[in-house]
């Protein structure tokens, strides 16, 4: 089964997340197939605006705890984490950030993590009554790097960003729940990205979010969440 389904219609370009069993979380193959769907609707003449969606109950959980994250904290260099500027989960939210055309997220449910990220990164979000929005990545030992940060920032103002930014806490002991490293990185990015243009605001943030993570940290983090035994798992 095709982990993205597309298609043209009528001038508009439909994309849809297909893994409903994983939550449409995006794992390297649907990363890889997605950058490739976004530049065919950035050459394809016959479309003008694009939808992304998500198959079954959810938009995106995010980037794939178990096959996208594990490598890039167990292997990831200084060079990989200069490099990776250039390639942000899914293309849309760094990257392919510049096509011309309108994007528009049609957020069907929960959009989590790098799923909040790439609902950001289109141009348009409109959000069914199922919709749920989240950011979890401090709890595992990092923070947004794919542009939620960024643009939360941008969309919301600094204020708003930084209420969400452990997770949408709202009390001081649900806060301490989160890596402190990652919070506070998080904290530094949000201030220091106000006021620059887009590429910087989204260079700065992926230098600092992939720089952050401990891997002894995350990796153990996500053990727990593998485990079950993190009682934040859902928020």
């Amino acid at each position: 089964m095709a982990k993205l389904l597309y298609e043209t219609r009528d001038r508009i370009a439909y994309l849809t997340l297909n893994r409903p069993e994983a939550k449409n979380a995006i794992d390297p193959e649907l990363h890889e197939l997605l950058w490739e769907a976004w530049e065919d609707f950035a050459a394809d003449e016959s479309a003008d605006v694009a939808i992304l969606t998500g198959a079954g109950d959810a938009f995106s959980a995010g980037a794939d705890l178990k096959t996208y994250i594990p490598p890039i904290i167990k292997d990831s260099t200084p060079r990989w984490v200069r490099d990776n500027v250039a390639t942000g989960l899914g293309g849309l939210t760094r990257g392919l950030h510049r096509i011309p055309k309108p994007t528009i997220a049609a957020v069907n449910g929960w959009a989590l993590a790098g799923g909040l990220e790439t609902a950001l990164a289109c141009d348009i979000r409109i959000a069914s009554e199922r919709a749920m929005f989240g950011s979890f990545e401090a709890r595992r030992g990092y923070h947004h790097g794919d542009g939620g940060i960024v643009r939360l920032v941008n969309v919301c103002g600094a204020g708003i960003a930084l209420e969400l930014l452990p997770a949408a806490e709202q009390v001081a002991r649900q806060i301490l729940r989160n890596s402190q490293v990652a919070v506070r990185s998080a904290k530094e990015t949000i201030l220091d990205v106000i006021g620059r243009p887009l590429d910087d605001q989204l260079r700065i943030e992926a230098l600092n979010a992939y720089a952050c993570a401990d891997p002894e940290e995350t990796l153990g983090l996500l053990q727990r969440f593998y485990d079950r035994t993190d009682e934040g798992r859902a928020g």
